[in-house]
């Protein structure tokens, strides 16, 4: 396995830690007035996603790195049970709710998306960062009501419920940001 040295880690390097795997996203070199240099960060756990703030380390402490490879893949359906997903290869990969749950609120089958594997093992799945979804229910817009910032909750046809501008209307299809869950466009 290979190694790195704490003093080299930077935003988005992943490794062993804590008996989990973690990726920095935030650090920060630190070399007080007195005593020995150190590294701040901030780790989150690739496959839980819990965080670990003032995490702090020796510059010359040796940590196992990690490889999380992505994978682009296509979902393919939905069993009952398991959510498949297949590559370029025709390989199907299977992944329970609580894998996918999060993604599931912006993908349709055969929509593209960004599969995530830990030493060959998947354990999430990334919608695009911009999706684009018909709203299949709506509350009427009432003619007058322009005022800015008046939303109203639109359910599109994932199942998922978004906020969106009182203009929009059932029929209409929306772009919606996957990172913040907000409503971007009417298309």
């Amino acid at each position: 396995m290979a190694q790195i040295m704490a003093g080299d880690i930077r935003k988005g390097t992943t490794f062993e830690y804590k008996s989990g795997v973690y990726t920095v996203t935030e650090f920060q070199h630190v070399k007080p007035g007195k005593g020995a240099a150190f590294v701040r960060t901030t780790l989150k756990n690739v496959v839980t996603g819990q965080v670990l703030s003032d995490e702090t380390f020796n510059p010359s402490t040796k940590l196992e790195t990690a490889q999380v490879e992505t994978k682009k893949m296509t979902y393919s359906y939905n069993d009952g049970e398991f959510y498949y997903f297949m590559d370029d290869e025709f390989n199907m990969t299977p992944l329970n709710h609580d894998q996918v749950e999060d993604a599931l609120r912006y993908i349709r089958e055969n929509d593209t998306v960004t599969v995530r594997f830990l030493y060959d093992k998947a354990f999430s799945v990334e919608p695009e960062n911009f999706v684009e979804l018909r709203v299949i229910e709506a509350e009427p817009g009432v003619k007058g009501n322009t005022a800015t910032n008046v939303t109203k909750a639109a359910k599109v046809e994932t199942g998922a419920t978004f906020q969106v501008p009182m203009f929009v209307n059932e029929g209409d299809t929306i772009r919606i940001d996957t990172r913040t869950g907000e409503y971007m466009s009417r298309v």
